[in-house]
């Protein structure tokens, strides 16, 4: 097993239309308004982008977001990402079972490149992992409001 690899699936059930939902997933740039953990978003161009974030433990996390898939038919958006996380991340909509709302599946698969998380990749996976599910449930409540507010 290599202890740098993550694999991550997140759902959310949110409270509007998925068309709703995809429309204010498609702006990253405006995700720290609405998601604590992310804390920037600076454009590079159309289809590139610098993150940074920070959940709880006491470091900031930086990538280079490359845009690989947008499409609002299908309700995805995909994303490669460089820098202290290597791999990507999708987002896939689809309209709720129950018909009321989106059902958001949160997809990740990354290699951690930054150093101090390489070396204390065995002793505190259990800890990264859950400072992952902290910034999700951010990220979940923070658009769940938004899309309230709406």
């Amino acid at each position: 097993m290599d202890w740098c690899r993550y694999r991550f699936r997140s759902v959310w059930n949110l409270p509007a239309q998925p068309a709703e939902v995809y429309a204010v997933l498609e702006r990253a740039e405006e995700y720290p308004r609405w998601w604590p953990q992310v804390r920037a978003v600076t454009p590079l161009g159309d289809r590139v982008g610098v993150a940074r974030f920070r959940s709880v433990l006491p470091y900031d996390l930086v990538v280079t977001a490359h845009e690989r898939r947008r499409d609002p038919a299908a309700g995805v958006l995909e994303i490669e990402m460089s820098g202290d996380l290597e791999g990507w991340a999708r987002w896939t909509l689809a309209q709720a079972p129950d018909g009321r709302g989106t059902r958001a599946c949160y997809d990740q698969e990354v290699e951690v490149r930054k150093p101090v998380m390489r070396r204390l990749a065995v002793p505190a996976r259990g800890l990264f992992r859950a400072n992952h599910a902290l910034m999700m449930r951010g990220g979940r409540r923070g658009l769940t409001a938004l899309l309230n507010a709406v």
